[in-house]
């Protein structure tokens, strides 16, 4: 009997990358990838890599949780997912890190910008509408994990620490600001003024590459020296710092290993979060056709371009596992303990457990053991450092502290060529609109934005 060249593996909903309505798509493997495959009545066929890892892509179901949901829901599911954004009673997922853009304006315009901010696009929000975005967060969340302060550039707003000292007075975990850098690098005081805020306040900085020309390529100057400056001014204050990375295949991938290696050396950074180019919002010097990078490639130049980790080193991120990856690392005494290769995934679904099995490790075992014990047993350690392994770590160590860890996540930005329903429901990073809606960040670049909401309602006149 005649055979097709692919395996078929599931079913998901998905877009049409042009006219960005509902389309059935298949999943398939073939020549060791997962692609998806899917048609439009009008727009034809259309196929996209979504992982170069099958096995690893088969495993991510294996940490799929019981959904964390909000306290409240501000829409009604009408049209279904991905039209009805709000957060609707059909979404999967809690906001573990809610964005607010209190400014649609920035000191660059970058060719890579989801939000197309620009010095002169837009305006700032004034103080009372993101207070009023601020308080939609807590009324969906009471004490919200993550909120991160963002924009455009949030450090240009002429009332930027009245929005820090507002944010502070809210019952809200770990507060992050989303910037380039320039203000800092550029302004001492301006960053002591920041270190004030702390604990639970971070600063998440925009690094893409060391090289001027991909600076330029991606961020349309040479920002090289601002990166240096910035840093500088973050170590000496220690701050907690994020290096974000925005993901461009054969432009500055190649560099993940050195960034991880750099980073772990900053005195003042917790991590580094690597996010494959979303397709959305302004996208110059970009081919979609061969610049995209997926999750599983960008895992695997992990592996490739860093000594430190091995596979089992990093790990789907339950709430999300489709769209985000983790690894976690343990600091100490000048040396660097990988700690996920450790975890049962198991009992990452099942919040009762807390067992980490890292006896096959006597020198990571001892450490364990000395470090997270406040029993000398293996029980309690594990508990301990069980509590630590998620988006936001909570320390329970008498000798260690948040400077100790450092993490790794991989955040892919699912747009309308890779969209799919079933990690669109379970989206846990959300974005504040203007409306005061919680919008997944994935929807919110397709069809919530400005210059994207005329579209939308004509697709909802579609599906009446």
């Amino acid at each position: 009997m005649p055979t097709r060249k692919y395996t078929y593996y599931d079913f998901t909903l998905s877009l049409c990358p042009q006219c960005l309505k509902r389309v059935d798509a298949k999943i398939i493997f073939e020549n060791d990838n997962v692609y998806m495959i899917k048609r439009c009545k009008e727009h034809g066929l259309s196929k996209v890599l979504i992982a170069d890892d099958v096995e690893y892509y088969k495993n991510i179901r294996n940490y799929n949780k019981t959904s964390e949901i909000p306290h409240k829901f501000n829409t009604q599911t009408h049209y279904g997912c991905p039209y009805d954004c709000g957060l609707c009673p059909d979404h999967e997922q809690h906001s573990c890190l809610t964005v607010v853009e209190v400014t649609d304006r920035c000191n660059l315009t970058c060719p890579t910008c989801y939000a197309g901010s620009s010095p002169h696009y837009g305006r700032h929000r004034t103080l009372e509408e993101v207070k009023q975005m601020l308080d939609a967060v807590v009324e969906n969340e009471k004490e919200p994990d993550v909120v991160q302060i963002s924009g455009g550039e949030p450090t240009i707003h002429p009332q930027f620490f009245e929005i820090l000292d507002y944010a502070k007075s809210l019952p809200i975990k770990h507060l992050m600001l989303n910037t380039n850098g320039i203000k800092i690098a550029k302004d001492l005081e301006f960053a002591k003024k920041l270190a004030s805020y702390a604990p639970d306040f971070e600063i998440y900085l925009q690094f893409d590459s060391f090289k001027k020309e991909v600076l330029e390529t991606m961020r349309g100057a040479n920002l090289v020296t601002i990166r240096e400056e910035a840093l500088k001014h973050l170590n000496a204050l220690n701050l907690s710092t994020t290096l974000v990375v925005t993901l461009q295949k054969g432009l500055n991938d190649d560099e993940i290993g050195q960034i991880i290696d750099f980073a772990l050396k900053q005195k003042c950074v917790r991590g580094v979060t690597l996010q494959p180019t979303q397709i959305a919002g302004r996208l110059e010097n970009f081919n979609r056709q061969t610049d995209r990078i997926t999750l599983t490639e960008v895992r695997r130049k992990i592996l490739e371009q860093s000594p430190i980790f091995k596979p089992d080193d990093i790990i789907p991120v339950p709430c999300n596992p489709d769209a985000l990856a983790m690894a976690y690392v343990l600091k100490i005494g000048g040396e660097v303990f990988p700690l996920t290769r450790y975890i049962n995934p198991k009992d990452l679904l099942d919040n009762s457990k807390n067992t980490i099995v890292y006896e096959q490790d006597e020198h990571l075992h001892g450490k364990m053991i000395e470090l997270f014990s406040t029993g000398n047993s293996v029980e309690n350690a594990s508990e301990n450092l069980h509590s630590i392994l998620c988006c936001l770590p909570q320390i329970d160590a008498p000798m260690l502290g948040y400077d100790n860890l450092f993490r790794i996540i991989i955040m892919q930005f699912i747009d309308a060529y890779n969209f799919d329903v079933r990690a669109i429901k379970k989206s846990c990073v959300h974005i504040v609109n203007k409306d005061n809606k919680i919008i997944p960040f994935e929807t919110m670049n397709l069809f919530y934005r400005d210059n994207k909401r005329a579209y939308l309602e004509e697709l909802k006149e579609f599906y009446k």
